[in-house]
């Protein structure tokens, strides 16, 4: 038995004990895992015989880790609950199935950074809409993608096709739709007024026929200016950087960035667009939907190369990668919640849990990049780890 004959006087008084370890990051990680993959079980000490600790004393740990602001996510854990298993019996597709909403004249690697990282997530099948000067491109550069020339920008539309053409593409896109399991708007969008136009219409459908999607890069310009694009919309992720989470934060609460109270400020612009998820990235990555905060702090990489978030939308590296994982992950989440036999709370956002999960990955991948290239990582290094990062977590054979 232990000695606390040299402990300090709050370890030896059990009530002091209690607060500490509510305080811990260690409880925070695991009572959010308690709370949005098996709610029930928060209320197994209750009903449990356990000599360490009362049901009484419980309830107060409860109440004294909620009432912290920000906690640590399991995210290993989360990982590890909502990745399916390698199945045999498993058929094309049902490991996941995206769309990239991206890609122009200017700009082709992002919507491929985006595409290929869902690829070495482990989605079976990543699509990217582009314009039809990007489409050569994008596919030169890998033939795994399924890519599709079917965006428009102002120059190559006269303006009395300008309607025809809209619904054209519309309906082209609409085809598609019904197969994905989330969409990445975004990631090398650009501005061109008529092609943010025909995006809008595509993000309005999509969330008619409830497709969650991720928004990042050009596309949050996009929705900063028209905020109906995703107010009231739950499966909708935003994934501002420093200066975009800026402008949303001018738009929306009027007021500028306060990193004092983020998290509070981060709940509150959620709550004041609707109840959609954003992720603030940064040194810890906060999350939130309006009702719950948590934050992924895993180090990553001191290396800011251009292209990390694009992976999140499929993944991270910069913007771009981190959007992708995000949209598979919350995929795979809302399916795991869907066909869960366990009892388990319904109301539990998947999109929270796959912020989570796409974030801890990202900030994996990118930690061996920088272990083995140093100052010369770049995003594609990063996403040649997506792979065996989520094997240290999640084995393929169990």
């Amino acid at each position: 038995m232990r000695n606390h004959s040299h402990c300090p006087h709050a370890w030896r008084n059990p009530q002091h004990r209690g607060r500490m370890w509510a305080a811990s990051p260690a409880f925070r990680r695991r009572l959010f895992l308690l709370r949005s993959l098996s709610p029930c079980a928060a209320a197994l000490p209750n009903n449990t015989s356990s000599s360490s600790s009362s049901p009484s004393t419980f309830i107060r740990l409860n109440a004294m880790a909620a009432s912290d602001p920000v906690y640590e996510a399991d995210a290993e854990a989360v990982v590890r609950r909502i990745t399916p298993p390698l199945d045999r019996a498993r058929h094309k597709g049902q490991a996941g199935k995206i769309a990239v909403i991206g890609g122009c004249r200017e700009y082709t690697g992002a919507p491929y950074f985006a595409a290929i990282s869902a690829l070495k997530v482990g989605a079976d099948l990543s699509h990217v809409f582009c314009t039809r000067d990007a489409a050569t491109v994008i596919k030169s550069y890998s033939p795994e993608l399924i890519v599709h020339p079917i965006l428009e920008e102002s120059y190559s539309v006269s303006d009395g096709e300008r309607e025809s053409v809209s619904s054209r593409i519309l309906t082209e896109v609409a085809k598609w739709m019904e197969r994905f399991d989330c969409i990445v708007v975004g990631p090398g969008l650009g501005r061109d007024s008529f092609l943010l136009d025909c995006v809008s219409n595509i993000m309005r459908h999509a969330r008619q026929a409830n497709i969650p999607t991720v928004v990042d890069g050009d596309g949050l310009f996009l929705i900063t200016n028209n905020l109906s694009l995703v107010e009231g919309n739950s499966l909708a992720i935003l994934t501002p950087n420093v200066y975009e989470y800026k402008r949303l934060v001018q738009k929306v609460l009027n007021c500028e960035v306060n990193e004092e109270n983020a998290s509070e400020q981060l709940t509150a612009l959620c709550q004041k667009i609707g109840g959609i998820t954003i992720m603030q990235k940064g040194k810890a990555d906060i999350i939130s939907d309006g009702k719950t905060v948590t934050q992924v702090s895993t180090f990553g990489s001191p290396r800011r190369c251009g292209g990390q978030g694009d992976i999140l939308s499929g993944r991270f590296v910069a913007n771009v990668v981190l959007s992708v994982s995000f949209c598979i992950f919350a995929s795979w989440a809302r399916h795991f919640l869907l066909t869960n036999e366990y009892p388990t709370d319904k109301s539990v956002n998947p999109m929270m849990l796959g912020c989570i999960a796409g974030s801890l990955l990202l900030r994996k991948a990118a930690s061996h990049a920088f272990e083995k290239n140093k100052r010369s990582t770049i995003t594609t290094d990063i996403i040649e780890f997506l792979g065996k990062s989520l094997e240290d977590i999640c084995p393929a054979g169990h």
